[in-house]
């Protein structure tokens, strides 16, 4: 597609389309919040992170003037307050969740730029991130559902909706970016990339984040990519590009970034003196300044001098009101600060089915029990099978899932029957994998991103550990429950790259649950909960168990579901409780042959039945608890400590742990033998605590 090239775009005249006195307003008003920030409320401490916007202000308050589709979404970064002021987001809201107040973005859970703002009548602001860049790829699965809701589901109201990612010139450097452009480009995406280049990324210049500081030069020659360049801080040139730009991607469906420099006219953030630049740096800035531009551009052509003056006042009034409100707010009762972890019955705002109204189909957690017994590939296979069949909201995708089926075959057969729209293969980034799902998930999807294997999940880390947090974070505005399908451990060989377990990981990032189920049955039951439920989930699928002969069990009907935190009892005793999941549960009852012992499936790592596990260890008084994973801070060590804690006087023996060492998974199968623990080693382990 030729690429627009749209550098010194200046028409001298205003816009009239534009409201530009609420344009004017609205940049005094986010001055005025700037200004009472800095001058009394971070000296007096009532304000911790403080983060001005002047100089970027007047382009993105034109920005959401632009917004006016009724699923149209936003997700900016620390800088991008005015904004929000331009989506009617109330300034005491702003100010009051800057202080960590009561209510506001957060309820004080976040810092204040920190920001969201879900709204069912118009343009929503999703939830932003800490990180830098890491807005970016839960856009592209904004832009990505809207795309899905107006093609694949014929949805009208969706088919002018875009999504609309703000971020500056240090974040292109970023992962995220460069997964959110290739999504957006490979996929036809209606997403507008807004770049504020203010010339630094902190302290370093722009020309160390992309060749020649200018990322829309180097992306001109980028397929699929619509291209917007210009000075933010010239009233109308600003004004042009933005509604071009926008107009661009609700017109074509397609991806398009805009860049459009401004000035930072303070640090960092209040803490940064700006020594790294030069007094004519600063004076080249203030120079710059889009509010005084903005005056000579309306005065006198659009309002007169005294109503230039009059909206000034009228805002520091509107700050000072706001203040006074934000003020006084309460700190939130601290007692609830453990609240919204997971889904408790009050349902969020935006994110996920529930929100809309759907409810789950009834389910029963007794399998049917006749059948020919299947394997663990072909359990999970039907089971979303069946849930795409009658859920249109679900959607898969992974790399190699579609015409290949996934290296594990478990999703062989499914795109042919359900279109590529349903079930697609994505670009080689784990990142953009999850970031999309999360995006997704926020517009009221179902995503089913594969990770390929567990250890590939590194490069998305910072994606899941978000995701989790949202629904927190955002005291139940937002949530984004997603099911990652994740297949891991050893199989036929090891090594260290396909075989980590490694699930204490996710148990130990608040919000997701986490599934580790030892056979087919058990499979079938909890994706099902996780595919209907409210909750963003770590779905592990076990290699080895995938085809093993010990996991095959008869396919236990379509309504067939089972509760997280509700473990299974497999075999009963009365001298020991062996605590296990996954791959180990086959190996323990083969060791157990011979032992009275308790076996205990947890099926669950988060929750995790302690109710259970207590109550067998207080018949048995004796623990063994057998992992896949290390042993330093494994999931083991958890378990132990309950005991320890809670069932202390209940021992007549030390709790043991039998785990792999504290190495990676050795590739050898002899020396994979030798690491993972074997029914032998468990028996051994079995006998010596009975001895005790």
């Amino acid at each position: 597609m030729a690429q627009l090239a749209l550098k010194n775009h200046e028409r001298n005249s205003p816009d009239h389309r534009i409201d530009w006195r609420r344009v004017a307003y609205l940049v005094h008003l986010s001055r005025a919040l700037d200004e009472m920030e800095e001058k009394r409320l971070v000296p007096e401490k009532k304000v911790l992170y403080q983060f001005s916007a002047r100089g970027h202000d007047m382009a993105q308050i034109l920005l959401g003037t632009q917004l006016t589709g009724l699923h149209d979404a936003a997700c900016g970064y620390y800088r991008s307050r005015p904004l929000l002021l331009s989506l009617d987001v109330d300034p005491a809201d702003a100010l009051g969740s800057a202080m960590g107040r009561a209510g506001g973005y957060s309820d004080g859970r976040d810092i204040g730029v920190v920001f969201n703002y879900p709204n069912r009548s118009g343009a929503s602001a999703l939830p932003m991130c800490g990180g830098v860049g890491a807005q970016y790829t839960p856009t592209a699965g904004w832009a990505q559902a809207m795309k899905y809701y107006a093609t694949t589901l014929g949805r009208e109201e969706y088919t002018r909706d875009i999504a609309v990612v703000l971020g500056g010139d240090g974040s292109v450097a970023s992962n995220g970016f460069w997964a959110a452009v290739t999504a957006a480009t490979t996929q036809a995406l209606p997403m507008l990339f807004y770049i504020e280049d203010n010339g630094f990324g902190i302290s370093v210049p722009s020309t160390a984040q992309t060749p020649g500081g200018n990322i829309a030069a180097n992306l001109a020659s980028w397929r699929n990519l619509a291209i917007f360049d210009g000075d933010g801080s010239s009233p109308a040139e600003a004004a042009n590009l933005v509604h071009d730009a926008v107009s661009f991607v609700r017109r074509e469906r397609k991806p398009a970034l805009l860049r459009l420099t401004v000035p930072r006219l303070e640090g960092h953030s209040f803490q940064d003196t700006q020594t790294y630049k030069s007094e004519e740096t600063v004076r080249r800035e203030w120079a710059r300044d889009p509010l005084p531009r903005l005056k000579d551009f309306l005065v006198p052509a659009v309002m007169t001098m005294e109503e230039w003056d009059a909206c000034e006042s009228e805002a520091r009034e509107a700050a000072e009101s706001a203040c006074a409100r934000a003020e006084g707010r309460p700190v939130a009762d601290p007692s609830t600060v453990t609240r919204h972890v997971f889904f408790d019955g009050d349902m969020q705002a935006m994110g996920g089915q529930h929100p809309s109204g759907y409810v789950p189909p009834a389910a029963t957690d007794e399998p049917e029990m006749s059948g020919p017994r299947i394997n663990m590939v072909t359990a999970i296979r039907r089971t979303l099978e069946h849930e795409m069949a009658i859920n249109e909201r679900v959607v898969m995708f992974g790399e190699d899932i579609g015409p290949k089926g996934g290296v594990h075959a478990v999703t062989l057969g499914l795109q042919e029957k359900f279109g590529n729209e349903r079930i697609f293969d994505t670009s080689l980034s784990e990142e953009g994998i999850i970031g999309r799902a999360v995006g997704m998930a926020l517009a009221g999807l179902v995503p089913v991103p594969e990770i390929q294997f567990r250890k590939y999940a590194e490069p998305a880390t910072e994606q899941l550990n978000d995701c989790g947090t949202i629904r927190w974070r955002t005291n139940n505005r937002f949530a984004a429950p997603i099911v990652v399908r994740m297949p891991g451990g050893f199989f036929k060989c090891g090594d260290p790259w396909h075989s980590q377990t490694n699930e204490v990981a996710f148990v130990h990032q608040p919000g997701w649950k986490v599934a580790v189920p030892s056979n087919a049955e058990d499979a079938v039951g909890l994706l099902r909960t996780s595919l209907r439920g409210n909750d963003p989930v770590i779905f592990f699928e076990h290699r080895a168990m995938l085809d093993h002969a010990w996991a095959r069990r008869p396919y236990p009907g379509d309504d067939f579901a089972l509760p997280f935190g509700k473990a299974r009892l497999t075999r009963t005793g009365s001298d020991i409780t062996i605590v296990t999941w996954g791959a180990m549960v086959h190996r323990c009852e083969e060791a157990a042959e011979g032992f009275s012992a308790d076996i205990i499936d947890l099926r669950t790592l988060m929750p995790w039945d302690r109710e259970a596990v207590l109550a067998s260890v207080a018949k048995t008084h004796r623990c063994l608890i057998v992992h896949e994973d290390l042993e330093a801070a494994g999931f083991g060590a958890e378990i132990s400590a309950v005991i320890a804690d809670k069932a202390f006087t209940d021992l007549d023996a030390p709790v043991s742990r039998l785990t792999m060492p504290d190495i990676p998974s050795p590739h050898n199968p002899i020396l994979l033998d030798w690491a993972v623990p074997s029914t032998e080693r468990i028996a051994k382990r079995i006998a010596e605590i009975l001895e005790f």
